[in-house]
């Protein structure tokens, strides 16, 4: 079992950064791909981005890409999702992810355990 803990979320201006952060129980961190999905309110679960076990993988939706970043510490059990130009449409419910097996996945039904999520707002 698995637990997994989110942080980091808030409420910015347009344009502005934030950094989210998962913590993860476990001794096997490090053998799990991890993923980051959103939920607006209204909306269906969506895919934001995911890193494989060792970090040498790395994928993200395209609403997202070049403005956000995955990373992970494995020493640290935490995955990032480092948040930059942030859009109104970034509002959302941050959940993080993790998956039994150690490749990356874009698909919800894929990973094994959630977090509890964690609320990103942005102002306009």
């Amino acid at each position: 079992q698995v637990h997994l803990a989110e942080s980091g979320g808030g409420l910015v201006q347009v344009g502005g950064s934030l950094r989210l952060s998962c913590a993860a129980s476990g001794r096997t961190f490090s053998s799990y791909a991890m993923g980051w999905f959103r939920q607006a309110p209204g909306k269906e679960r969506e895919f934001v981005s995911t890193v494989s076990s060792s970090g040498t993988w790395k994928y993200y939706a395209d609403s997202v890409k070049g403005r956000f970043t995955i990373s992970r510490d494995n020493a640290k059990n935490t995955v990032y999702l480092q948040m930059n130009s942030l859009k109104a449409d970034d509002t959302a419910v941050y959940y993080c992810a993790a998956r039994r097996s150690g490749a990356t996945a874009t698909g919800k039904d894929l990973y094994d355990y959630w977090g509890q999520g964690t609320q990103v707002t942005v102002s306009s």
